[in-house]
């Protein structure tokens, strides 16, 4: 019976490494976060364990309504543009020759190297008066005179976009690099027109990864919290501003684990009605 357990057992070490970071990193600073959710602010010092809930009754504010939904929408509407953009952009990617692509694949990755406060910075730059794109327009007669683009909500969404937008192309360069392009031409033999044999048979076996795409730059647009503030106004700034506004700022690390506690539920909640979306629909595609 030992030497019948021990194969089990040894076929089951090599996950100890894996669960134990997840466990270190992960699990136990998620508890010690819900843990301070809990407690009470102290004025004048920094908390107490006492169990209290006023720290999510704070959720019910018409504040805090605002500031989650706008978040939302904006982590929603640039999750869209990057896959509505980056889909097209990585089709045509994989239609060009090999050495093309890796060119644009090394580059893509060379943006990804680039830190969040680089992006900002540069991106006020370019939009501002004094030096940006808008001098361009005026030397070339487009524009009248400089005008500055930021900050704004479109400098803003044009930042959280510029970040996103290679996360987008790289998770659909697989699917789309392995697709038979004799699938699109049988389908047109058959008799479908151009457009309905691209949206049966590419956007069909693509549909997964645009989903993916979806719910990747929407959770990584959501946890963006410098460029809100480089880039946009004080009515622009998301959760992730207001949470560390409360745990750095404000001194209220209470309310502020409380809100990243919202804030994680309210994307895994997501995440998983839309996984609960796709499956449903590969069930009646089925």
């Amino acid at each position: 019976m030992s030497a019948a357990r021990t194969p089990g057992a040894r076929q089951h070490l090599p996950l100890l490494y894996p669960v134990g970071m997840l466990t270190v990193f992960f699990v136990v600073p998620f508890a010690i976060m819900l843990a301070v959710s809990f407690f009470q602010r102290v004025q004048g010092g920094f908390y107490e364990p006492v169990a209290t809930l006023a720290n999510y009754e704070r959720f019910f504010s018409l504040f805090f309504a605002n500031v989650l939904g706008f978040s939302l929408g904006l982590s929603a509407l640039a999750a869209a543009i990057c896959v509505g953009l980056g889909f097209p952009f990585t089709y045509f990617l994989t239609r060009l020759a090999r050495r093309r692509q890796v060119a644009w694949l090394v580059f893509l990755l060379s943006v990804l190297s680039l830190s969040e406060v680089i992006v900002g910075f540069a991106w006020s730059t370019l939009l501002s008066r004094s030096a940006g794109v808008s001098n361009l327009l005026v030397a070339l007669g487009l524009l009248g005179e400089a005008e500055s683009w930021s900050p704004g909500f479109a400098a803003l969404l044009l930042g959280m976009c510029y970040l996103a937008f290679p996360y987008t192309v790289l998770l659909l360069y697989p699917t789309l690099a392995r697709l038979d392009r004799e699938l699109v031409e049988a389908a047109t033999t058959l008799g479908a027109s151009p457009l309905r044999a691209f949206v049966t048979v590419v956007l069909g076996v693509a549909r997964n990864a645009i989903l993916s795409g979806l719910i990747l730059a929407f959770v990584f647009t959501l946890g963006i919290y410098l460029l809100p503030q480089l880039l946009g106004r004080p009515e622009h700034w998301t959760l992730s501003v207001m949470i560390t506004d409360q745990a750095v700022f404000q001194s209220n690390l209470p309310f502020g684990a409380a809100m990243a506690i919202f804030l994680m539920l309210v994307s895994l909640a997501l995440i998983a009605l839309t996984l609960l979306l796709g499956r449903g629909r590969d069930r009646s595609a089925a």
